[in-house]
């Protein structure tokens, strides 16, 4: 995944997957660099052969920064969401093997995901707000897609905050983004048509409009049946606007369906909100369909 610019980026053409391949950079060598964060992008400088070319520097780096932003995805995602430090170290050595070769796409992907540890893991907000920020910033002449995901990020830290104002005003700006996006930007397999209405419901959410928030997340959960996960956490998100408007059917109803999902995709995200929900529906615990979802979610703990 290389960016179309004012440098040469063709590393993603079948000719340079071989380069890389007769130069070693592709295969075990590489993969020892990134399985320990601590050792990386200083280290893999340092062992290139003094043969290396121009090129061969480039391509490292290139597959380096790659790599090294799929590990921290790995390790966040395995750890449930829970090893941030970790993850965070990938994705700084991916910023920087970017930065090394100026590929914005790169940097910008690493700066987007280093913000999503800061937003659902760490839940700093405002470390969140600033990386995904940069995301905007970084990808803006390359990439509508990337800026549109960090713009559309950037508010949904904005409703953490409670600011409103400034949340709907970046709403806006992702959605002209994605409003510009073309056939060849080289971030395109990053977008779904899905990804607006999901981040704008679950502002709305943070925001307290809660049947705003459930009119948009209704119509994003009927979108979404090919993405059980992404599914799994607007349903969560979806229960909560039910339990903050006192429509306690409709949330037992839509919970069972999140952990129906969570059940067969053990995501960390639908798995955190469900919790949540359950949470939110304790004053209702006398209930015998309250009763029920809490011994779903205890069930859940114990796999």
């Amino acid at each position: 995944m290389v960016a179309s610019g004012g440098d040469e980026r063709d590393a993603g053409t079948p000719g340079d997957r071989e380069h890389r391949h007769r130069h070693g950079f592709a295969g075990a060598g590489l993969a020892g660099l990134v399985l320990t964060p601590a050792v990386g992008f200083p280290a893999a400088r340092q062992r290139q052969p003094e043969s290396a070319t121009r090129r061969d520097r480039r391509e490292l780096c290139i597959s380096l920064a790659e790599s090294a932003t799929l590990m921290g995805q790995l390790v966040w995602d395995a750890s449930q969401r829970r090893d941030d430090a970790v993850s965070v170290q990938y994705f700084d050595q991916a910023i920087a093997a970017a930065r090394e070769v100026r590929d914005p796409i790169l940097e910008a992907h690493a700066h987007l995901r280093k913000g999503f540890v800061a937003l659902y893991g760490t839940k700093d907000v405002r470390e969140g707000l600033r990386l995904c920020n940069e995301t905007a910033l970084v990808s803006r002449k390359v990439s509508d897609v990337l800026t549109g995901l960090g713009f559309l990020h950037v508010s949904e830290a904005y409703a953490m905050l409670g600011e409103r104002r400034h949340c709907e005003r970046v709403l806006g700006k992702a959605e002209d983004s994605f409003a510009r996006i073309h056939h060849d930007d080289e971030a395109l397999h990053m977008f779904s048509p899905t990804q607006f209405d999901r981040l704008a419901g679950s502002c709305y959410l943070s925001l307290g409009v809660n049947h705003k928030a459930e009119q948009i997340l209704t119509k994003s959960a009927r979108s979404l049946v090919r993405w059980k996960k992404s599914q799994s956490i607007v349903l969560g998100n979806l229960t909560l606007a039910y339990v903050r408007q006192g429509k306690l059917e409709e949330a037992c109803g839509t919970l069972h369906q999140a952990i129906d999902l969570i059940q067969e995709t053990r995501g960390a995200g639908g798995l955190n909100i469900a919790f949540t929900a359950g949470r939110e529906l304790a004053p209702w615990c006398h209930e015998p369909g309250v009763q029920e979802i809490s011994d779903r979610l205890f069930a859940l703990m114990a796999t």
